[in-house]
């Protein structure tokens, strides 16, 4: 019998972080809150997280600090909860390696949804069923891709961290070369939703990985932009 899954909420309002725990309870999941980035390490250090539910608009160590330490060590799922105020803040924790954002208020149906949907690609992505024939790893122009491990290699053999949402979206990438993905589709490929009329978290994510990956990331060779259509992966892909 599985595990419950580990969910740690990081809200100083008290309210919140017991709403969120009586109702991710009711749904089986394990549930800790704690009000700052303090009590998050300790938990994390203590015991196995699958997902943290962060904040932005904590006292003393921000939320956007806590998604910068957490990506330092760790690829557990993010999801940022952001007031209507801080559309800015919400970018740049997507830039920074959150998995995804909702915003308060929200509604709890929606919030599970999402959670399902971060662990679902996070804690199941690099299972294998047994007789299934798939390639242990993806090359192109030097990189390699580990799909067992998650890994990314670059091509002197250092590896390139990676959080769960840019492995997604190089998977994606990587199984599609050199075919026009649209946003909508690279969305609901990497967060299992659709965009919103003004959702950057592709383009956001795309403009870190091609930080990570291009030579010239203001001139990107491999991720290419297609204007008015989405993006297309140049290299070809070989598979071992």
């Amino acid at each position: 019998m599985s595990q419950p899954h580990h969910v740690v909420v990081v809200d100083d309002e008290p309210a919140i972080g017991e709403l969120i725990r009586n109702y991710l309870s009711r749904h089986g999941f394990v549930v800790t809150t704690v009000a700052d980035g303090e009590g998050l390490s300790r938990t994390m250090a203590a015991e196995a997280v699958d997902l943290v539910l962060l904040d932005l608009g904590l006292p003393g160590e921000d939320g956007l600090s806590i998604v910068r330490h957490i990506r330092s060590f760790s690829n557990v799922g993010v999801i940022i909860l952001t007031g209507s105020g801080e559309a800015v803040d919400r970018i740049v924790g997507l830039e920074l390696g959150a998995d995804d954002f909702i915003g308060k208020p929200f509604d709890l149906r929606e919030l599970l949804a999402r959670i399902r949907s971060v662990i679902r690609r996070t804690g199941g992505a690099s299972t294998v069923d047994a007789g299934e024939h798939r390639p242990k790893c993806v090359r192109f122009v030097g990189w390699k891709l580990d799909l067992a491990s998650r890994r990314l290699f670059a091509p002197d053999g250092g590896e390139v961290a990676l959080t769960t949402g840019e492995f997604e979206l190089l998977q994606v990438f990587t199984d599609n070369p050199n075919k026009v993905l649209t946003r909508d589709r690279l969305l609901q490929a990497t967060r299992n939703r659709d965009a919103g009329p003004y959702d950057r978290a592709i383009d956001m994510q795309i403009a870190r990985m091609r930080r990570k990956i291009e030579a010239e990331p203001e001139r990107p060779a491999l991720i290419k932009s297609v204007r008015g259509a989405g993006y297309i992966f140049t290299p070809a892909v070989e598979r071992d």
